[in-house]
């Protein structure tokens, strides 16, 4: 993996991780002062746009290093990291498509599942991404 899509991938997966942290806390775990606010925290707004802005790069990212890392690791049968690695590919997916639904979902329910889907695989992307890179995993060419 090269210097670029090193910086690419941490880059965009800390944005993403830390400012879909600071969301969650902020709609989740905030009480509002004013009880007709909408808005747990002012900074809310701002934090989900860059959650959802930075997301993309995230998704690039990942397409980015595919072929070079990914799937050579694989074809190469190299174990070293393998299961972290595939924990955080496999919650990848549903991770994008769910970030996505909640976007464009309007029946509460489904709603609510996909948020649910979307906070679990976010934090188990995150967890599976640190421990990749604590097994030395992503540095590997």
């Amino acid at each position: 993996m090269s210097f670029f899509e090193r910086v690419m991938l941490w880059g965009s997966s800390l944005l993403v991780g830390i400012s879909g942290v600071i969301y969650a806390a902020m709609k989740y775990l905030m009480t509002r002062n004013d009880p007709y606010a909408v808005i747990n925290h002012p900074l809310q707004p701002l934090i989900l746009k860059i959650h959802i802005v930075t997301a993309p790069l995230l998704v690039f990212a990942i397409g980015a290093v595919f072929v070079r890392h990914i799937w050579e690791q694989w074809r190469a049968g190299r174990q070293r990291g393998r299961l972290s690695g595939l924990a955080t590919l496999l919650t990848f997916a549903p991770m994008v498509f769910s970030g996505y639904l909640i976007q464009s979902v309007t029946h509460e329910s489904w709603l609510s599942a996909m948020i649910a889907t979307h906070l679990v695989t976010g934090i188990a992307f995150l967890l599976g991404f640190l421990a990749h890179r604590s097994a030395g995993s992503l540095y590997d060419v």
